[in-house]
Formats: C-alpha cells, structure tokens, sequence
C-alpha cells in the first residue's frame, strides 16, 4: 500500500491581492472620513438656528406679558 501525502493548497493569488485591495478601499474611506468638514458645517448651523430661535422666543415671551397686560386693562375699562 503506497501513502500519498498530498502539501496543503497555495492560496490564490488572486485571493491575495484581493484582500490587499479592499484594505486600501478601507483606507482611502476612512482617511476620507477624517478629512470630511460638511458635518461641522451642519452642526454650525444648526447651533446658529437654535441661537436665533432662543432671541425669538424671549422676544415673544416679554411682548405677550406686555400684550397681556394691555389686554387685562382694557377689559377692565370696557366693563
């Protein structure tokens, strides 16, 4: 009886330079990522739109006091 041994299979080297190429997918992505300032600019205004909603309704807050007041005295003069 003869034993054949048979040597493991050599990886493709298609395979190979598969991988490498999707690592260097991955690192153009990520190095893209980190250059990437249009997230900063949204959160930019979004705090420039919070800032401006705040003044408009502390505006509206003291004028519907004033409002409310003009409309209590004259209620009371009508009556």
């Amino acid at each position: 009886m003869v034993t054949v041994l048979r040597t493991p299979a050599r990886p493709d080297p298609q395979f190979d330079s598969h991988v490498y190429m999707e690592l260097e997918l991955m690192k153009n992505l990520i190095a893209r990522f980190v250059k990437d300032e249009s997230g900063a600019t949204a959160i930019e205004y979004g705090l420039i739109a919070a800032g401006i909603s705040l003044a408009i309704i502390a505006v509206v807050n003291g004028l519907g006091t004033n409002l409310s007041g003009k409309f209590s005295s004259i209620n009371t003069s009508l009556k």
